[in-house]
């Protein structure tokens, strides 16, 4: 699967999809195809305040259970509740359905700290 180059990356395998103030966050490819099949997934509340490089959520797959981090600061103002019946989504649509959170953004200058889709790539290919 390629790596969207209209998004975001953070070093802890979350995308970010930049929408004016508000940013739609998820896990990549590369995050979900090492975890397994994903069997729950954990979110915050809509009204909750994330923090970047701050655990929000987890995810849990017939191997672990993960940490979701934040790649931005704000607060949540949706999440995909379909995620709580259809956990398999992050599996089968990592960019699409089984996007987690939207968070309002607190500081736009943090997008400056994400990867590029070639900067991601780069890291996962190590």
């Amino acid at each position: 699967m390629t790596t969207p180059k209209d998004l975001r990356y953070s070093e802890e395998h979350e995308w970010v999809k930049v929408e004016g103030d508000k940013v739609r966050i998820g896990i990549t490819h590369f995050a979900q195809s090492e975890l397994g099949d994903i069997v729950f997934v954990e979110l915050p509340e809509v009204g909750d305040d994330v923090t970047a490089d701050e655990p929000f959520g987890s995810v849990e797959s017939v191997k672990t259970v993960s940490e979701l981090y934040s790649p931005v600061s704000g607060k949540v103002v949706e999440v995909n509740e379909d995620l709580s019946d259809s956990p398999e989504f992050v599996n089968e649509s990592p960019y699409e359905k089984a996007w987690m959170v939207v968070v309002e953004l607190s500081d736009t200058s943090e997008l400056d700290n994400l990867m590029t889709a070639e900067q991601y790539d780069e890291m996962t290919n190590e």
